[in-house]
């Protein structure tokens, strides 16, 4: 990747908190408001189909119980995702990866990919992902790029696609960190923005790294952050970031 393509504001979980999150709903309301950028949270069923999901457990988003990965594709389809959020979404089906990206690339909108395995699954998940990644955006316009708090299933998305570019993803930076970031290869660094600081922000940029920050949902905090040289931001503000700062979405 010869020069970084995303733009600055990302939306968060597909709809940030407008919508529910990791649900097509949520991937059109934010192309709606004119995002380009959206981050979800991608891991695999018990028959291994991709599935956006960011917990392991069905509980807080669905209308089902358990793990996730103990569950058939044929199952988890019929589950409510939306009913959580607000009766407006009542119905909306768990989707999976392939509905997703065939929705992201009608509009040709980019997408950071959280590998999010069940625990247990790190290396079968990145694996499965990396390869399902590259068949579902081949041609795109832009890359995906990978992000994961899991280092196994990051290695595995590098073996198994490693074109696609990888963003090393930490709740907190640490020396052992700069290691990471170069078995991966990686080209950015994602991290929470209360342990994040400006001089560390630079320090990356010199060692050639960009800087990802969640979740930011104040818009003050985001100038702050836009100003010490962020290359993106993740937010869950989606229409007010929209309407400030509506040429970095």
């Amino acid at each position: 990747m010869s020069k970084w393509p995303y733009p600055r504001l990302v939306a968060h979980r597909g709809g940030g908190t407008l919508a529910p999150e990791n649900t097509l709903a949520a991937i059109r309301l934010g192309q709606s408001l004119g995002y380009r950028a959206h981050e979800i949270d991608v891991k695999l069923s018990m028959d291994d189909v991709p599935i956006l999901l960011h917990d392991a457990d069905l509980e807080r988003t669905t209308s089902g119980k358990g793990r996730a990965a103990d569950l058939p594709w044929s199952a988890l389809r019929t589950l409510d995702a939306g009913g959580w959020h607000s009766m407006e979404f009542r119905g909306e089906p768990l989707p999976s990866f392939e509905e997703v990206a065939k929705q992201l690339r009608s509009k040709d909108t980019m997408i950071n990919v959280e590998i999010k395995p069940t625990p247990g699954f790190d290396r079968a998940t990145g694996e499965r992902v990396a390869l399902e990644t590259r068949r579902l955006f081949q041609g795109a316009k832009d890359s995906p790029l990978f992000s994961s708090f899991s280092f196994e299933a990051l290695m595995a998305a590098m073996e198994a696609a490693p074109e696609i570019p990888r963003g090393w993803l930490v709740s907190e930076f640490t020396e052992a960190d700069w290691g990471r970031l170069e078995a991966l290869r990686a080209v950015s660094l994602h991290t929470n923005y209360k342990n994040m600081r400006p001089d560390l922000v630079a320090e990356l940029h010199a060692r050639g790294y960009k800087v990802m920050l969640y979740t930011i949902n104040d818009v003050n905090a985001a100038q702050r952050w836009l100003d010490s040289g962020a290359d993106g931001i993740f937010t869950d503000n989606l229409r007010e970031f929209a309407a400030v700062f509506p040429k970095l979405i």
